[in-house]
């Protein structure tokens, strides 16, 4: 066996997990109360921490995902299963953290909701990942 005879089964894994990767933050970013992106563009570093950690919870829960399942359409499945947990993290949250908290990133750029809310939706992708091994 070379090592390069896994090369096929590496890439379709890879860019599986890349497309699930942009559809978990796409549909994250249209259900946010604010648009990410313009923020982010207009140098809004506490949009750019909350996205981050979004994308860094998301990222470890399809790791897990493909890592530990059967085929690509069982990585799948369980992608979006991890997505809806981290969307019920995410509006927890939010609830949490009080009504001014979408103002803070948006109107004052503060840091301090946007590293929580970045740490959950990574604390929450790390509990993910650990559920999709048992």
């Amino acid at each position: 066996m070379t090592s390069l005879e896994t090369l096929p089964g590496f890439l379709t894994h890879f860019v599986a997990g890349l497309a699930l990767l942009a559809g978990a933050v796409l549909v994250y970013m249209r259900i946010t109360p604010h648009s990410e992106l313009a923020l982010i563009r207009a140098g809004n570093a506490a949009a750019a921490t909350a996205l981050g950690g979004a994308m860094l919870g998301f990222a470890i829960a399809i790791a897990a995902s493909v890592a530990h399942s059967a085929n690509l359409l069982d990585a799948a499945v369980w992608s979006l299963v991890a997505l809806v947990a981290q969307l019920l993290a995410f509006f927890a949250a939010t609830r949490l953290f009080g009504a001014g908290w979408r103002a803070a990133i948006e109107e004052r750029r503060e840091m301090a909701p946007a590293v929580l809310k970045a740490a959950v939706s990574v604390a929450v992708g790390l509990i993910n990942a650990a559920c999709m091994a048992t």
